[in-house]
């Protein structure tokens, strides 16, 4: 049993070690990684206007339906995200330009002109049979997760006392690869309408978001997911955390899974039935792939909000259940929902315990008025008096 001291002590290492309760300043000047960012982001928004301008206004139907449906696909990714964004969560701002980083820079900057010279190269190299099978996959897991990465390395560079482990890679992953995959679809929109010279947009329009929106379940967000997970641990910026084999195998993983994706054609010999049940079966490697990752990854994390609410717990506003449940996994909730009979229940006393460990993450572990509001919060919701 940690004394009160002791556990102060943790609560005051894991705030600075984790950085959850700065703010991120994105706006830095003397920081070549700003410039670096702006340049990609720029870069990137010229190129949408190099490639859709031309014919923005004959295509404007398509483009206009592809904004809205995939601008609505956004909604249910984003809440998940938030979701999942629980333990030591990063600012909206800083995942805000993770978003942007994939839409506009990773995709239009470097993977569109990238993917154009190498798919090139490999049709000049292979032929247009061996091309039309293979180029995608050999040439977009390269380009593209690697593309996807260099935003995190960014605002590593921007928040290096945000960005620490691979549960903040894998998060910022997640949404570096979001964006880059709803500026893609809009993409594909585009061209499906190129490719039918302009007849019946609107029906193009839906059948690319029906199709690109369920394969974007297991698509671009979990690869750039696990591949930047897999970075942080190659980088270990968190003590006790690098892991550089399983950094490698697990960057290797998402960049398998692309390749499979994109060279679906190329593994099934262009056999119908087989491309359906390889869909099933890789989509199925992948989840269980990424929800490993996760649990691994967010390790540290757990450890982290465990040390923050530990005095709290040692005072009494928490009680061990609850403690377990919001820096547990998902069984850990389960157990916990189960104790108190009722999922609403259980669901506000583990969102009021986060907010209390946001606000004294906020407060640097000092005593504010937002930390006594979110606490008698708690204390109220728990039904204690005091």
């Amino acid at each position: 049993m940690t004394t009160t001291t002791e556990a102060k002590t943790a609560q005051l290492a894991a705030i600075e070690e984790s950085g959850w309760g700065r703010s991120f300043q994105f706006v830095q000047p003397r920081n070549l990684a700003f410039w670096v960012y702006l340049l990609g982001v720029g870069g990137g928004a010229l190129g949408i206007v190099r490639y859709f301008g031309p014919g923005a206004h004959f295509y404007s139907p398509a483009l206009t339906g592809g904004v809205l449906l995939f601008g609505l696909y956004l909604v249910p990714w984003l809440l998940l995200l938030r979701h999942q964004n629980r333990y030591t969560a990063q600012p909206a701002s800083l995942l805000a330009a993770a978003f942007f980083w994939g839409g506009l820079a990773a995709t239009f900057w470097i993977a569109l002109p990238a993917n154009t010279a190498l798919l090139e190269i490999w049709t000049k190299l292979g032929g247009t049979a061996f091309a039309a099978d293979w180029a995608a996959g050999l040439t977009a897991p390269i380009n593209e997760e690697f593309a996807k990465a260099l935003g995190l390395v960014l605002l590593i560079g921007l928040a290096p006392r945000l960005v620490r482990g691979a549960y903040d890679g894998f998060i910022i992953g997640a949404f570096i690869g979001l964006g880059f995959q709803v500026f893609e679809d809009v993409l594909y929109v585009y061209n499906g309408a190129a490719q039918t010279f302009g007849t019946g947009q609107i029906v193009t329009s839906l059948q690319i978001f029906l199709v690109r929106g369920v394969a974007g379940i297991v698509s671009h967000a979990l690869f750039s997911a696990i591949f930047c997970a897999g970075l942080m641990w190659v980088l270990g910026r968190t003590p006790g955390e690098r892991n550089v084999p399983r950094g490698i195998l697990t960057m290797l993983a998402a960049m398998v899974f692309h390749f499979a994706w994109d060279d679906m054609a190329g593994l099934s010999g262009g056999i119908g039935a087989l491309a359906v049940v390889l869909l099933f079966v890789i989509a199925l490697v992948e989840l269980v792939t990424l929800f490993y990752v996760l649990r691994h990854a967010a390790r540290q994390e757990r450890v982290w909000i465990r040390q923050l609410l530990q005095p709290e717990a040692d005072a009494g506003v928490i009680d061990p259940a609850l403690l377990d449940a919001v820096s547990g996994l998902r069984g850990d909730r389960k157990a916990f929902r189960r104790l108190v009979h009722s999922r609403r229940r259980s669901r506000h006393l583990l969102d009021a315990a986060a907010d209390l460990a946001r606000e004294l993450a906020r407060a640097q572990g000092l005593e504010t008025n937002e930390v006594a509001h979110a606490r008698a919060e708690l204390l109220r919701l728990r039904g204690v008096v005091r």
